[in-house]
């Protein structure tokens, strides 16, 4: 597994990183641990979960799955998103964060994290009071880098010159795929500009380009887009899959997979860090872990998102 910068910090993570958000939702505490170790065992060093991921289960789950290796991987956790019913649990005032890291540093079983990323902008709360209280948490060594989630290119702007010495973001993490690719007008180039690293979550669109779903066909009991039902049945559209017919096709001529393919694509944006990926079984962990040995060219990639409009 290679690493990457995280921007233009000096932290360094796996191409390809563990998307934490299946555990307490989708599995339990057992299926996580077999999950995290394969994980461990193919590399990956970057671990991406959050406060509110299976109603606060996630990071309970992946600290006790993690135990004494903690200190073997970058540990990455959100704050904002409201928790539970409860208007007050959530947001980015000071008086929240400061709860809110207590309470993601006691469930994940460390003391410190790695990556505490801003799960959503808060429009009730001025970004300096956000970025002063995070400051505060790096000065007290509860916190180690900082990065924000869900922002459009103008926040991301606002928010490096708003910074003004404290401590800045150096990640963005966004949905991003061959299917969305809406942060490539602005998101990314603020990325570039300001110097972070960006964390694309939703890397196989929700599973459209896994290979798993076929037109005509209703999707296969127990995946994600089963369990939307009707929201989960619209994704999949003939538009969708022409697309992915083509995708398949590009791919298979040069020996890959469509899978494959959708880590690469990423992967050549040099602006990308790692890919965040779920998983719910030890065999997924490892088929994602292996997209990282294909690299496409500048011209591959452009080649690529021409071929899907």
């Amino acid at each position: 597994m290679k690493l990457r910068r995280l921007g233009t910090s000096g932290l360094k993570v796996s191409e390809v990183g563990l998307g934490c958000n299946n555990f307490g939702m989708r599995i339990d505490d057992k299926a996580t641990q077999a999950v995290v170790d394969a994980a461990l065992d193919a590399g990956i060093t970057l671990f991406d979960t959050a406060d509110i991921y299976g109603g606060t289960k996630s990071e309970e789950f992946l600290g006790k799955a993690l135990g004494k290796r903690r200190g073997d991987v970058v540990l990455a956790t959100k704050f904002g998103m409201r928790i539970g019913d409860d208007d007050r649990r959530k947001g980015g005032s000071r008086r929240w964060i400061m709860t809110a890291v207590e309470d993601s540093l006691k469930r994940l079983g460390t003391d410190w994290i790695d990556l505490y990323q801003f799960h959503q902008p808060d429009p009730d709360t001025p970004i300096d009071e956000t970025l002063r209280a995070l400051d505060d948490l790096v000065t007290q060594g509860k916190v180690r880098y900082i990065g924000n989630s869900n922002f459009t290119g103008w926040q991301i702007a606002d928010a490096d010159w708003t910074a003004a010495g404290a401590t800045r973001f150096v990640s963005a993490q966004n949905q991003f795929s061959l299917l969305e690719r809406k942060v490539q007008f602005e998101v990314l180039p603020a990325c570039e500009h300001f110097g972070l690293g960006f964390l694309p979550f939703f890397p196989l669109a929700s599973g459209l380009l896994s290979g798993k779903y076929k037109r005509g066909e209703a999707p296969p009991e127990g995946t994600r887009l089963a369990a939307w039902g009707p929201r989960g049945q619209a994704a999949l559209n003939d538009k969708n899959f022409d697309k992915v017919e083509k995708l398949e096709a590009w791919a298979g001529e040069r020996g890959h997979t469509i899978l494959e393919l959708a880590f690469a694509w990423l992967l050549g944006h040099e602006v990308v860090s790692s890919v965040i990926a779920g998983a719910t079984t030890p065999e997924q962990v490892k088929t994602n872990a292996a997209t990282s040995g294909w690299t496409l060219t500048p011209e591959d990639v452009k080649e690529v998102g021409e071929l899907i409009g």
